[in-house]
């Protein structure tokens, strides 16, 4: 495939970000997306040809305590040229329309944006051994939380003997989400995802390790942009071949970004964390008995009722619960974190305090003694 031609409106850059980046500009600073990320160090798409881009030591400064407002794959940046060399320094980051997060792995509640700025998201799964739809549900309530629209993309149906059983799965967890199913491999069904990657238009790419996301891109591309492997035969599951997220430009103006399997999932809290996701539980639950029911034991639950009368699935429910589960974990973990940060901010402050009047003591006693 032909080298597309780059320039910021392929990039997505519209008159209001125009309008927005005027004080910037007045400065001698230039917007930028960001394409690839490492560490402190980024490859920037412009005008002109990729640049190599590093943050200033303001902005580092000024994220330390929120290193998620640090650039990120798919962000808008301002950026000035490093004078006499090929290096950029970028100053801020403009805010994001949309972004894609997730707790980071351990046991540290911080946020952790994976990519921004783009429209869909594939939830890729595949449909051989390591078929896992719990894992779908999960997907797409990050995605849904960050104002992204979701798809779910079933690969590797050449693989799969039993696609109508799995179709019906899938559909009962989905709700309202388009769902494609594909075969990377011989080709079958990728014209239906390939109408959803057109111009003006950014897609993220994001499922488990060996799902196949990489081959998919390698299709969408014409080429092998991407690194691919094989998944072992013991139990269907790959390596890691993607380490890092990506922005590509195709042939055709469209713009993917592939991410890194994730080995620890864990949703990133929201107060409305998986609301949208669960639309038609959280309205059944508005309307239970008890205000605080837990959808569990208590009598005279809609959302158990409905469980019992067929209108919600098991699996959907159970989804759900532990949805619910895991950000009731998350929040006691947030607000403990957050705890012991103002904790430390008010020992550092009267610490400041204690040294400020000291000094000021011992000032006060030179100038008696002179």
């Amino acid at each position: 495939m032909a080298k597309p031609k780059v320039t910021l409106e392929t990039l997505c850059w519209s008159e209001a970000l125009e309008e927005g980046f005027a004080p910037h500009r007045e400065k001698g600073w230039q917007p930028a997306r960001v394409a690839v990320e490492d560490k402190h160090h980024y490859v920037l798409f412009n005008a002109d040809d990729p640049i190599i881009g590093k943050v200033s030591g303001r902005l580092l400064h000024e994220s330390r305590r929120f290193p998620a407002h640090l650039p990120k794959v798919g962000d808008w940046v301002a950026f000035s040229r490093v004078p006499k060399e090929d290096k950029a320094l970028i100053h801020l980051v403009l805010p994001r329309r949309t972004k894609l997060s997730r707790k980071v792995a351990g046991r540290v509640t911080q946020e952790q944006v994976l990519v921004t700025n783009v429209d869909t998201a594939f939830v890729v799964q595949a449909v051989d051994r390591s078929f896992n739809p719990g894992l779908i549900q999960r997907l797409m309530a990050m995605v849904a939380e960050g104002g992204i629209k979701p798809v779910v993309v079933l690969n590797k149906i050449d693989l799969c003997e039993d696609l109508p059983a799995k179709l019906a799965v899938v559909a009962g967890i989905a709700d309202q989400a388009p769902v494609l199913a594909v075969s990377a491999e011989t080709g079958r069904g990728m014209p239906a995802l390939k109408r959803w990657v057109r111009p003006g238009h950014t897609v993220v790419f994001i499922g488990g390790s060996g799902v196949g996301k990489s081959s998919l891109i390698n299709h969408l591309y014409g080429d092998d942009v991407l690194p691919t492997t094989e998944v072992r035969e013991s139990d269907a599951k790959g390596r890691h071949t993607t380490s890092w997220r990506e922005l590509i430009v195709l042939g055709n103006g469209g713009m993917v970004i592939d991410t890194p399997g994730m080995r620890e999932f864990q949703m990133w809290l929201a107060a409305e964390a998986g609301r949208e996701a669960f639309a038609d539980v959280e309205e059944l639950g508005m309307t239970c008995h008890f205000r605080s029911c837990s959808h569990t034991t208590e009598k005279r639950c809609r959302v158990l009722e409905s469980l019992a009368g067929g209108g919600l699935t098991r699996e959907r429910y159970d989804s759900y619960l532990k949805l619910r589960l895991e950000l009731d974990g998350l929040t006691g973990a947030a607000q403990r974190r957050e705890s012991i940060l103002n904790k430390r901010q008010t020992k550092t402050a009267q610490r400041a305090l204690e040294q400020k009047k000291f000094k000021a003591y011992e000032a006060a006693e030179d100038q008696a003694a002179h």
